[in-house]
């Protein structure tokens, strides 16, 4: 057995889906198993399944949905006193029954049942993926004029909010304007939206940076509460949702991602970068140890204790 074969079996099975029968299950994501708990709460519960260019991949990453969890706890604790988030402050393993809770120790977390936005509130503090292509093309990001000269490590001047709605599983989100977003869920809401993310991004980018570590750009999702209160919701700042670059690298003009980078480069060196025809490929153990380790230390940087 080769040393990334011995790697990943060291890090115990993976959790490719959930199966819970004390709970309805209302619906499997790309990455999350999501099961009501009453009319008011949800469990939500990271699996390691993978994901790239919207398409679940057929082979998890072992323990991937448990660094998810972390960093998503840390950061909505972090976080709560620019917003409220969801979490309901009960044990994901109170509302399941014994046998159940090696299926979400360490992996769930217990939600308060919101009514979603139907857009992804995006922040983006480096012009790079499919708005490094834009601006390539026309000098915008998202439709927003950008200053000429910018390189994908360039750190903009102040971060731009790109929203985009909300796609099913498996297609592609598009990203609107402003305008389109007030007309989507009105014009306070929206700029309600705008100024929070915003906050959200620079809060989170300037702790990051302590820790080593440049959040290039986010994705957050939100939802209102009974009161119509804004509340953060899915999960935040993970590298699923966030590009974190290490700040050494990007001192020297280098990107290096801790991400699924190491996925991505590979389906790209085969040609295939979407469809039935991505999902269906089998990953080299040293790919899927690659977006593991990437992983791995985004969450102990982050999440970490003094270093």
């Amino acid at each position: 057995m080769n040393e990334p074969s011995q790697a990943l079996q060291a890090l115990g099975p993976a959790v490719q889906h959930t199966h819970l029968t004390s709970l309805p299950l209302l619906a499997r994501g790309k990455v999350r198993d999501l099961y009501a708990v009453g009319s008011d709460r949800l469990l939500m519960v990271a699996s390691d399944r993978l994901s790239a260019f919207d398409v679940v991949m057929k082979a998890p990453v072992p323990g991937k949905g448990r660094l998810l969890t972390q960093m998503a706890l840390f950061w909505f604790d972090k976080l709560s006193g620019i917003v409220p988030h969801h979490l309901s402050g009960d044990a994901p393993e109170s509302v399941v029954t014994p046998a159940e809770v090696p299926q979400v120790e360490g992996r769930a977390m217990l939600v308060k049942r919101l009514t979603p936005l139907p857009c992804e509130a995006v922040v983006r503090g480096y012009v790079v993926g499919s708005g490094w292509k834009e601006y390539q093309k026309s000098g915008t990001v998202c439709g927003i004029p950008m200053p000429a000269g910018l390189s994908m490590t360039t750190p903009l001047a102040e971060p731009i909010f790109t929203p985009a709605t909300k796609a099913a599983v498996g297609d592609h989100d598009e990203n609107i304007s402003f305008a389109q977003l007030c007309a989507l869920i009105g014009p306070a809401r929206a700029e309600e939206l705008r100024s929070t993310a915003i906050r959200l991004y620079q809060a989170a980018h300037a702790y990051a940076l302590t820790r080593g570590i440049v959040i290039a750009d986010t994705k957050f999702e939100f939802g209102l509460d009974e009161q119509g209160t804004l509340t953060l919701m899915d999960e935040a700042l993970t590298p699923d949702s966030s590009r974190f670059w290490l700040a050494s690298e990007l001192a020297q003009g280098r990107i290096h991602a801790l991400d699924k980078q190491p996925l991505r480069d590979w389906l790209a060196s085969t040609g295939v970068t979407g469809g039935a025809e991505q999902a269906a490929l089998d990953l080299p153990d040293d790919v899927i140890l690659g977006v593991y380790e990437r992983y791995a230390e985004a969450c102990h940087r982050l999440c970490g204790g003094d270093e």
